[in-house]
């Protein structure tokens, strides 16, 4: 790097919006800390004889050690102080927009009070010095080696030692504002910051909240892209035949209708549960709604070989999910396969619930395909459970096929349906 690069990159350390954001932080904190140390210093002003000036710095820098424990027991007792400073350091810092939110101040008084002490005990001398030091250094700088006989302090430095004391004061101020704003920078996190119990907890309810979207996505793309899917087939067959054929038609439009209040129901189920509300309609379809599932894919034209087994006391969570399996898989045949028959095999055997859908492959159909959205919804299903699903190309057919263990589901179970 070259030396203009090297000076502009100590400058940007020292005087850019990140070095100056610190700074007004530290000078907030001295601020802050007048108070405090406003109390101690009355406190030991019968100590501070007057007129001897060594004697009265002694007491002061007394007074402002004596305000720290002052300072953290009020962090620890005022709730308002953790608001107030997480606050101050979302605005001033980068650290702080990544946190979602403070930490509770009843559980963390101990954290609260050592950041207190150090945003104040660092930033009372910052501050001071912000105030003393740039009018000193332009003295020596400027006016002490002009002076034979100069008052005050002034007297103890030596006329040609003036202007580098100067220069050197000019350059600590900003380099110990730094020092000291990268320190609350990177402390600001841990004391201020949730605790690792309460990121933890965070990271599960953020888990939670992404599961129930999955399911809630699930839930709307079997439910309503199922409705609608047959829809589609059902009104693109009721207009080829419209003329020629209308009771045909009319029973379309019926199925259509049925097909499109169904999606309604639930949809606003889905909605309900979106909105944290309970809604008392639309109950969850099950395995005891097949039939009604069969009967609307055959109205599309679909012939549907429907095959169900002994399924006496089926746990109610893989009733419901077996169900909303079998619409995926139905409603991809219908799609890609329309016309075709389909055989959809549901039974119960070896503890554990087996499902069969098949259909002929189309000619358009490339083998080896995997699907895309229904495909991955049947898997994660299946994978909730415990149990696993499986589809590709079989013999000129394309088979949806899954496996759900029983015992998993009464572990999960809650008696009756859900609403």
């Amino acid at each position: 790097m070259t030396p203009r690069g090297e000076v502009r990159r100590v400058a940007q350390a020292l005087f850019g919006r990140a070095a100056l954001r610190r700074w007004a932080l530290l000078i907030l904190g001295g601020a802050m800390m007048t108070p405090f140390w406003f109390v101690t210093n009355i406190a030991l002003a019968p100590l501070s004889p007057t007129g001897s000036t060594d004697r009265s710095l002694l007491v002061q820098f007394a007074a402002y050690l004596a305000a720290l424990p002052l300072v953290a027991a009020t962090a620890a007792a005022v709730p308002f102080v953790r608001q107030l400073e997480t606050a101050i350091v979302r605005t001033l810092l980068p650290v702080g927009a990544r946190w979602e939110r403070p930490d509770e101040p009843a559980a963390s008084r101990g954290r609260t009070a050592l950041w207190a002490v150090l945003h104040l005990g660092l930033g009372a001398p910052v501050a001071g010095a912000t105030m003393a030091v740039p009018p000193a250094a332009v003295v020596l700088l400027t006016v002490r080696p002009f002076l034979d006989d100069p008052p005050g302090w002034l007297g103890a430095v030596p006329a040609w030692l003036g202007p580098p004391a100067g220069a050197l004061l000019a350059v600590l101020l900003p380099t110990a504002a730094r020092a000291a704003g990268l320190a609350l920078e990177r402390s600001a996190p841990a004391l201020l910051g949730p605790s690792a119990a309460e990121r933890l907890a965070e990271a599960e309810r953020h888990s939670a909240r992404l599961a129930e979207r999955n399911r809630l996505a699930r839930e709307l793309h079997d439910s309503v892209g199922h409705a609608l899917g047959v829809v589609t087939l059902q009104a693109a067959a009721a207009g080829r035949v419209l003329d020629r054929d209308p009771a045909f038609a009319r029973s379309a439009l019926a199925a259509i209708e049925e097909a499109a209040r169904s999606a309604a129901d639930e949809l606003d189920h889905v909605l309900g549960l979106l909105r944290e509300e309970h809604p008392g309609r639309a109950p969850q379809p099950d395995l005891r709604d097949l039939h009604r599932l069969a009967d609307s894919a055959r109205a599309t034209g679909s012939p549907v070989d429907l095959t169900v087994g002994d399924l006496h006391a089926m746990p109610a969570v893989v009733s419901r999910e077996a169900y909303r399996i079998v619409q995926e898989a139905l409603t991809n045949a219908l799609r890609h396969a329309a016309g075709s028959p389909v055989q959809v095999t549901v039974d119960a055997a070896g503890g554990e619930l087996r499902l069969l859908v098949r259909n002929p492959l189309p000619a358009t159909r490339r083998p080896g395909r995997s699907g895309g959205r229904g495909t991955r919804g049947i898997a994660e299903r299946a994978q909730l459970l415990g149990g696993h699903a499986e589809f590709g190309p079989d013999d000129g057919h394309w088979q949806v096929a899954a496996r759900l263990p029983l015992a998993l589901g009464r572990a999960n179970d809650r008696p009756g349906r859900d609403t």
